[in-house]
């Protein structure tokens, strides 16, 4: 079945908000569909609904508990660091290779679409070897790769789609999410990275009406 890898040129760019996006609009086309979030840092259980699993449950219909929290996001950090430092400072580690099969597991056995919502940018640790980069090259997903409209952006994706694009992965599209209280254009962003990247861009603007209108053009290109 199709699944997708969102990534970001960092955190906070809305990953959650793309992926949750495209779990409601596929299930409003009565597709079925399903979304993870293996690695998670900054995670605090009381308040597990507002966390990006608890989201991402939520967009699925799925109660928000501990054990559907544990079943889509099984590596989870209380300090909001890239996943080494947060593991070290519980005494942990991410065990990568459990990842890669909890990832693989979940896209064979995931009927409809599947996301795989990935943890900050595109060149973030996991462990002292290997990067979140690492685990989209051995997944082979097409990526949905995720950025802003914030002073800087441009230089911070073009480097993003260069890392992904050199280890040989498909940019499915190129997701521009308004940043709120930008000085710079959202649109401007948008024509500025189209004339620039060999892929889809897609415009989500924070209004409702046009927001809409770009998950619909998102949720086509990974129907299609």
């Amino acid at each position: 079945m199709p699944a997708f890898f969102v990534t970001a040129t960092g955190t906070d760019i809305g990953k959650t908000f793309v992926t949750a996006g495209l779990v409601k609009i596929l299930r409003q086309r009565r597709q079925q569909v399903a979304a993870i979030k293996p690695v998670a840092s900054g995670y605090d259980p009381a308040t597990a609904a507002a966390s990006d699993a608890g989201q991402l449950l939520a967009a699925m219909g799925q109660p928000v508990t501990d054990e559907t929290i544990a079943a889509i996001s099984p590596w989870r950090y209380t300090a909001p660091l890239s996943p080494d430092m947060a593991a070290a400072r519980e005494g942990r580690a991410v065990d990568y290779a459990a990842l890669l099969a909890f990832t693989k597991a979940a896209v064979a056995q995931t009927p409809g679409v599947l996301f795989v919502e990935g943890i900050g940018g595109v060149m973030v640790p996991l462990d002292p070897t290997h990067t979140t980069l690492d685990w989209m090259a051995e997944m082979k997903l097409p990526l949905i790769l995720v950025t802003g409209s914030y002073l800087g952006t441009i230089s911070h994706t073009l480097t993003a789609v260069n890392a992904v694009t050199q280890r040989g992965l498909r940019l499915a599209a190129l997701v521009v999410n308004e940043t709120p209280g930008s000085t710079v254009a959202h649109f401007e962003t948008a024509q500025n990275l189209a004339a620039r990247v060999n892929t889809p861009v897609v415009t989500l603007p924070r209004d409702a009406v046009t927001g809409h209108a770009g998950f619909a053009a998102l949720e086509a290109l990974v129907s299609g």
